[in-house]
């Protein structure tokens, strides 16, 4: 059986070059990374100008007060990956003896018990400092100019801001104050602004000018830089957002709780770097975060995938898709079992003896059980598995239940399944990295005024069941759903990718992965071809339910294939034909120097450019 060619039809071309490329979520934040590279910037200074203006363009999908993890190679070690930690730990305070004090079975979906140290920031700050060459004030022009001028606003912001329009009004005034001006949900295309944002980050500029030596000179870049990390960390930031959020309101638990973050927590926490995570397949080094992100389970996938013949690697057929759907179920039951900010036995998961024992439980027909492996030494955490749930509070008042497949949707109590973006850039040296920026998106918790943002809902994916490595601890990070992906051949990378879709967001990168490696596509072939992803996996998003033996696929994937997905046992729900993924990604070929960038079309929001 041959693999399936790509399709002769792309929805825009895969741009190639040999200055530099930018692939991101949205069209503002590519352009204004592309315009860092065209002013001399590199890749990293790029990457933070980008970032901070889809704190902006993208407040629905991610924000100031949120997280962030990135992978990346500098052009003077272009074989070591590098993980860019951003990815902030519960605080002190936020113990699970707390949590079920205040009556709750979930951490909730929406509101500050939710809330992760704000990480975002300062790994930005951090990667700019040690790796970009641009001055604070010119890295956050674009974002300032955004924020203080206004841009039009996407219609999805003005769709998420109207399904909580009644929690904003009713619970979150300063969120309707703040989103809802004038009581009216800003419309597609409407110029939005965010003029206390434009201030905090003006703020953090002013801090960083502000350090001089002993003999009044200007302190180094380094230095500065280090000054406004510091002013967001101990200053006005930190002091605004803890004392806004002491107050109780409302939580996607329909109860009213206070936040638990003190300053203390804001003082302590610091991005940092790590080493990634790699697996050797078909003739490339996958890259990814350590085991406190759900990073390693695509490693995992994928090592299984390895030991079949490429007929079954193949997402365009019934046989293809199942294997791949039934590897990621496997991989996935281990990331719960096993996975979190702990001691987690990741050579074992990812050895070859390992794979090939889990390979043997992939059949013919779709398994509907929850199926984590053995690792000696280890017991696998077990966590509830529901198909529903709903709390009592929302039960008492008989509201419904969160439901919804397909790309994050947001429920009129505020919860979101995975709302994020993305950005990639390359530049002409080599410097290449791959971030994924997320959570505090709008619909997070209640809006500080002073800040014109609000603080991340991280933590929902911590358990409050006792004895599990991702259970809820003081000073342990959550175990993030944020996984941007490095490529290397030969020692040098070659590729950088991600997507936003919280559990989807590695599933749809192993189909560009396949396609590309296994298939020979091009990177906007493969980003355009038909997606699907298995929802017969415990979800990291409140309300946290599955789908045993579920599946959500793209119409375009073909009524013979669908029809074949259903004969194998998998519960197929059809989401229309480009609903799925949201995958970008940048390109190097080490031996010409051509650069490549694709951006997804789904949405018609992400774009790549360069030259």
């Amino acid at each position: 059986m041959a693999y399936t060619p790509a399709g002769s039809f792309t929805t825009r071309p895969t741009l190639q070059g040999t200055f530099g490329m930018t692939a991101s979520t949205h069209w503002l934040g590519t352009a204004s990374a592309q315009a860092v590279l065209e002013r001399g910037g590199n890749a990293f200074d790029a990457a933070a100008a980008g970032a901070f203006v889809l704190h902006v363009v993208e407040p629905h999908l991610n924000g100031p007060g949120g997280d962030m993890t990135g992978v990346f190679v500098t052009a003077g070690n272009p074989s070591e990956p590098v993980v860019l930690m951003g990815q902030g730990p519960a605080p002190a305070a936020a113990t699970r003896e707390h949590y079920l004090a205040e009556g709750l079975e979930l951490v909730p979906g929406a509101g500050a018990l939710a809330a992760a140290v704000p990480a975002a920031v300062d790994a930005w700050l951090l990667l700019l400092r040690d790796h970009g060459t641009w001055e604070l004030t010119d890295v956050l022009s674009f974002a300032i100019g955004y924020a203080r001028n206004g841009h039009p606003v996407l219609d999805r912001v003005g769709s998420t801001i109207a399904s909580v329009a009644a929690l904003f009004t009713e619970h979150w005034p300063t969120s309707a104050a703040l989103w809802m001006p004038d009581g009216k949900v800003p419309a597609g295309g409407d110029i939005v602004k965010n003029v206390a944002y434009a201030d905090v980050l003006e703020r953090l500029i002013a801090a960083s000018e502000g350090v001089a030596d002993d003999g009044g000179t200007p302190a180094p870049r380094s230095a500065r830089i280090d000054a406004a990390r510091r002013e967001w960390r101990v200053g006005f930031v930190a002091k605004a957002a803890v004392a806004f959020l002491a107050t109780p309101h409302r939580h996607s638990s329909g109860t009213d709780h206070a936040g638990v973050m003190t300053e203390a927590d804001f003082a302590g926490f610091s991005a940092g770097y790590e080493p990634a995570a790699t697996l050797e397949f078909r003739g490339h080094t996958i890259a990814k975060t350590g085991p406190w992100g759900q990073g390693p389970a695509l490693l995992q996938t994928l090592a299984i995938l390895d030991g079949f013949d490429d007929e079954y690697l193949d997402p365009s057929t019934a046989l293809g898709a199942h294997t791949i759907l039934e590897a990621q179920k496997l991989a996935i039951a281990d990331r719960e079992a096993y996975y979190g900010d702990a001691a987690v036995p990741l050579d074992y998961l990812l050895s070859p003896e390992y794979a090939a024992e889990r390979r043997q439980l992939i059949g013919e027909q779709a398994s509907h059980a929850f199926r984590p492996g053995g690792v000696p030494g280890h017991k696998p955490f077990l966590p509830p598995l529901r198909t529903e749930y709903l709390p009592p509070s929302l039960a008492a008042r008989g509201e419904d239940a969160f439901a919804g497949v397909g790309e994050p949707t947001v429920q009129p109590s505020g919860e979101t399944r995975g709302d994020t973006c993305h950005i990639d850039v390359v530049d002409q040296w080599g410097n290449m990295v791959s971030a994924t920026p997320s959570g505090g998106w709008l619909q997070s918790s209640p809006a500080i005024p002073e800040l014109g943002f609000c603080l991340g809902s991280r933590l929902q994916m911590t358990w409050l069941e006792d004895g599990a490595p991702s259970t809820l601890a003081p000073g342990k990070r959550p175990r993030t759903t944020l996984t941007p992906t490095l490529v290397l051949r030969d020692g040098k990378a070659v590729a950088a990718l991600g997507s936003p879709g919280g559990d989807q967001q590695d599933q749809w990168q192993l189909l560009y992965l396949l396609r590309t490696i296994v298939g020979g596509y091009e990177p906007q072939q493969a980003i355009d071809a038909p997606a699907f992803h298995t929802t017969s996996i415990p979800g990291s998003f409140w309300p946290r339910t599955w789908t045993p033996g579920g599946a959500v696929v793209e119409d375009r994937l073909g009524g013979n294939v669908i029809a074949g997905l259903e004969a194998r046992g998998h519960i197929v729900t059809r989401a229309g034909d480009w609903s799925l993924g949201r995958l970008s990604a940048v390109v190097r070929d080490p031996e010409t120097g051509v650069l490549k960038a694709a951006a997804n079309p789904r949405g018609g929001q992400g774009y790549a450019a360069g030259r």
